[in-house]
This record gives C-alpha cells, sequence and structure tokens, in this order.
C-alpha cells in the first residue's frame, strides 16, 4: 500500500529543479538561456536550455578545463613553453597575436585565451597537449562526456563555426560549475580586466566585469549562425550563480540581459538548509519487526534555493509502499521526501532507514501474520 506522509516544515516558497519564473522575469530576449544556483544546482529560469546551439567562443571553457586538467596532472606547468605553428598564427577571427615559431608560455597562452579570446591562442595549446588541434578536439569530447554534457560535441578549440560543433545552455552551464568547482586554484584568471601580449593591450570581452554587480568570469561569444552569448558566473553575500545565454542580436542586448538575468539570480532568491545529512525526517510503519516504525533520514545535506518575492505554502510528504517488512538494514532506501509548491514541480530527496530492524521470530511473525488477515 502506497503510504502518503504529509510533514508540516515552514512556510515558504522554493525552486525545485525545474524552471522557475516570477512575472517580471518571466521572458528573454535570448532563444537559449539557463539561470542555475551554484550550491544548489537548481535552475532558476530556463529557456531553450536543452536546443542544441553553436557555442562560438564559449567552446573555449572546455578547451580550458581540458588545459586545467593537464595543469593539475603536472603534464604542463605555467611556465610550460609552446612552439606557436604556422597554422595557429593564421588563425583569423579574435587574435592574442602570437608570431609564428615564437615559444610562448601556458601562463601567456590561458590569458590569451581567457581574457582576450584568442584562436590562435587555442590553437597553440590544443597542439602542445594533443600533437593536433583534431586530436585535442577529441579531448575536449572526453572530458565533455565524463562531465555529463550529453548534448555537446566539439570539432576545434576554439569555437570555430561547423555544423558538428554544438552544445546547449544546460550543457554550458554543467561546464561552468565544473570548472568552478574542480579548478578554483585557475578561476581568477576569469576576472582579469586586461591583458598585454605583444605589446598589444586588450580588454576582458566580458562586459559583467564592469559593472560591480559581483561578475567574475566567465566568457562571450558570438557567431553569425549562433548570435550573442555569454556564459558568466557572479557571486555575492555567499551565493554564487551562473548563468548562460546565446541568440542575443548585438553586444548591448547581451550585456544588458546578462546584467539583469544575473542581478536577479543574486539579488531575488535566498538558499535555505532544510535538512542535514544523517538528520531524522520522519518515520514509515514496519511489518513482521520488532519495531512499529522504522526512522527516516536523508543522506546527503538537503539546501534549496526560494525565491525571496513569492511566500506560498511549502508542501512537504513522504511517500512509500509499506509498511516496510522487516528486517530492514540501515541506510536502506525506503521512501522518498517529495516537497512542491502551487504550479511549480516536484523536488524529490531519497529517504534511507535510519536504524536496523529486526524481524519477530516465528511465533511471533505468527500471531502478526494471523492479526493482519482478521484485519482484512
Amino acid at each position: 500500500m502506497r503510504h502518503f506522509l504529509a510533514i508540516a516544515v515552514f512556510c515558504l516558497s522554493l525552486l525545485p529543479q525545474v524552471s522557475f519564473a516570477q512575472e517580471a522575469f518571466n521572458h528573454t530576449s535570448a532563444k537559449q538561456a539557463i539561470l542555475m544556483d551554484y550550491d544548489t544546482g537548481m535552475v532558476l529560469f530556463a529557456k531553450n536550455a536543452d536546443e542544441k546551439m553553436p557555442t562560438s567562443s564559449m567552446s573555449k571553457t572546455m578547451t580550458m578545463y581540458v588545459v586545467f586538467q593537464a595543469l593539475k596532472q603536472g603534464r604542463i606547468q605555467l611556465d610550460t613553453e609552446l612552439q606557436v605553428s604556422e597554422k595557429a598564427w593564421k588563425k583569423g577571427g579574435s587574435k592574442m597575436f602570437v608570431e609564428v615559431n615564437d615559444r610562448v608560455s601556458v601562463d601567456d597562452l590561458i590569458q590569451g585565451v581567457i581574457v582576450q579570446s584568442g584562436n590562435d591562442a587555442t590553437i597553440v595549446l590544443a597542439e602542445g597537449l594533443s600533437g593536433t588541434e583534431e586530436g585535442f578536439a577529441d579531448a575536449m569530447n572526453a572530458s565533455a562526456a565524463e562531465l555529463g554534457m550529453t548534448s555537446s560535441n566539439f570539432m576545434n578549440a576554439s569555437g570555430w563555426p561547423d555544423p558538428d560543433h554544438y552544445s546547449t545552455a544546460r550543457d554550458l552551464a554543467t561546464l561552468a560549475h565544473h570548472l568552478i568547482s574542480d579548478f578554483p586554484e585557475y578561476y581568477h584568471y576569469y576576472s582579469e580586466q586586461e591583458f598585454t601580449y605583444n605589446n598589444i593591450k586588450q580588454p576582458n570581452r566580458n562586459p559583467l566585469l564592469y559593472r560591480n554587480i559581483g561578475a567574475d568570469g566567465i566568457k562571450t561569444g558570438h557567431t553569425e549562425a549562433g548570435g550573442y552569448g555569454l556564459m558568466a558566473s557572479g557571486a555575492r553575500n555567499g551565493r554564487r550563480v551562473i548563468l548562460v545565454v546565446n541568440g542575443l542580436e548585438d553586444e548591448k542586448a547581451r550585456a544588458q540581459e546578462g546584467a539583469r538575468l544575473l542581478e536577479w539570480g543574486l539579488s531575488g532568491f535566498e538558499n535555505v538548509n532544510l535538512f542535514a545529512a544523517g538528520e531524522l525526517v520522519g518515520e514509515a510503519q514496519v511489518a513482521m519487526g520488532k519495531k512499529e516504525v522504522v526512522s527516516l533520514t536523508v543522506q546527503e545535506d538537503v539546501a534549496i534555493t526560494i525565491p525571496k518575492t513569492v511566500k506560498n505554502d511549502l508542501k512537504v510528504e513522504i511517500v512509500y509502499e509499506g509498511p516496510v517488512v522487516a528486517p530492514i538494514r540501515k541506510g536502506t532506501e525506503i521512501a522518498t521526501l517529495k516537497i512542491n509548491v502551487p504550479r511549480v514541480s516536484e523536488f524529490e530527496v531519497p529517504l534511507y532507514a535510519g536504524e536496523d530492524i529486526e524481524a519477530l521470530g516465528f511465533f511471533a511473525s505468527t500471531v502478526e501474520k494471523i492479526k493482519h488477515k482478521l484485519g482484512n
């Protein structure tokens, strides 16, 4: 029999792992967009987030993820010098302005990619690590698969237009989250506002870095097919959010939409810790056991992101098939905690037995079975 146990926790609104939109923010001129909380992973807003799209220079974030992996693994060092090939030197589009046959440090190349968006710098790194840009693209795809980016494919290191080179807003948000969490020691590069190489000073192309709203990354992009895009992140008062937008009509629209959505994500929500790992959440009925109920706990901290301006009642219930028949071993998943807000889909958390429950002996269990049959 399916059991539903209502739990009164407190009255507030929550944002589960689905799109949420307040009336003033339920739109964007971007063709694809996603806004998510970094700590809870909850999606605060989404529009066509799973639609495949050209990723332009935002692809360089995956390039840097692979480079940071190589640094962490000790395959290269920041002072390692890589040679500039003719292919890298000739590459069009945005440039770091490296010279053919020069040797450039990995540290300079990283800044050339992140700050200056240099297509030439991406090829130098790709060839230095994998021999060829094509081989490096294979490494990018392997890393994307490991990160769970199921709707992405990379054909080159720069994001140069190619019909088989694509991703989604959701995948890029996943990448941004891993970039920040996996390589905090290198994330500072993304907040650098300018970089000079070969006596040419270039500003960071991320417009949000200059708006004093807490933005500290990540990468802009533009192609004719994909429009103007931006991967961004910012932190304020202990919270961090990640934003991806694409398909905007020009640089001004990218800057305005990026700033508006990032500001909303940082100021319009707060995080609430509902339960700590191991905390008792409720109980489930037990059959044929030496105790009539078993305690239910969560194995990980349960935190949610809530919009500040919405005050609906938070509905919480425990759902399980029961009564649960003993013996029950501690740590066995036996129930689900469902958290629901009207007009928003459910957020579910698995619940586990918080203790061992031994089965009744033969005589006692026989009596229990008879009682059960008579009760029916």
